[in-house]
């Protein structure tokens, strides 16, 4: 039976040491300001959003919400990041994706200043990322607080090990990879189009799971013993809960993994949590290195 890694616990520890952190901060003439943008009436955009911005408020941040109309213009929306970049109140400027699609989300991105890129979209901490500058780069925050939990079971050096990384996504296949490069494991990244995928992933001392396809890592897939991180949150029926009922689930089967892993991240309580505690722990780097400050470890 795997060890059930408690992403809630891990996240909201993190969250107290940034709230001491912003504390501190505050009291030395820096509040950290987080602005997040929200363009259309998304349901589930509205409820991330709405999370975010109901976590900076408890850490004591400057919380900024902008909600525009789903017509909002690409123009209208560049002029607001500017307007944010330039603006020594906010640290962190967050767009909250998808956009509608008449808005191209790459020059979106690539707008915000790659200094206040806390979710490290901006080719600039990219790149840092991709060539080892992790300590100086923003890294996505779900990757990030991935690497958390890992180092909670595995340690910091993840020498000798090796890592399978399933997805190649820009915000978290590939810098997930990035991260576990620099632990020093040995990474493979598989894909839909990998060969024998089965057999890949039962070469994993580590085996990340971000490919968005409900419970597709079954157990015969994981090597005896692995540490298994579950990206993935899906919603899937549950007509045991009553008609048009639904239930989260994550990339793995759990049940049946948990059996043969040795650790493993719970969905929903896994590497959610730790997503938005990372989003805080950027913004208050930010707004540390803003004021001539050492960013505090976390």
């Amino acid at each position: 039976m795997a060890d059930i890694i408690d992403g809630r616990r891990r996240a909201d520890e993190l969250l107290d040491r940034v709230t001491d952190e912003t504390a501190r901060l505050s009291a030395a003439g820096t509040t950290p300001g987080l602005a997040v943008v929200l363009v259309g009436e998304d349901p589930a955009s509205q409820v991330y959003v709405a999370s975010k911005s109901k976590k900076a408020k408890a850490c004591g941040f400057h919380s900024v919400q902008h909600t525009l109309d789903a017509d909002t213009s690409e123009a209208d929306l560049l002029a607001l990041i500017e307007a944010l970049n330039a603006d020594a109140a906010i640290h962190g400027i967050l767009v909250q994706l998808p956009l509608p699609g008449h808005i191209d989300s790459g020059r979106v991105t690539q707008a915000v200043a790659p200094d206040k890129d806390v979710d490290g979209f901006h080719f600039v901490n990219v790149g840092k990322l991709a060539t080892g500058e992790t300590k100086t780069a923003f890294v996505p925050c779900t990757p990030a607080g991935s690497m958390l939990l890992l180092e909670g079971v595995r340690g910091a050096d993840l020498s000798g090990l090796n890592a399978v990384v399933i997805g190649r996504s820009n915000i978290v296949g590939k810098p997930m990879a990035s991260l576990l490069l620099a632990a020093n494991a040995t990474v493979t990244i598989a894909h839909s189009r990998t060969r024998e995928l089965a057999a890949v992933a039962r070469t994993a001392d580590i085996l990340v799971a971000a490919v968005g396809r409900p419970q597709m890592v079954a157990r015969d897939w994981v090597k005896p013993g692995a540490t298994v991180i579950d990206v993935g949150i899906n919603r899937i029926a549950a007509p045991e809960k009553g008609p048009g009922k639904t239930r989260l689930v994550g990339d793995v089967a759990f049940d049946e993994v948990k059996d043969v892993a040795g650790a493993i991240t719970p969905v929903p309580g896994g590497v959610g949590p730790m997503t938005i505690a990372m989003l805080m722990a950027n913004t208050l780097t930010s707004a540390a290195r803003a004021a001539g400050r050492e960013p505090p470890a976390l």
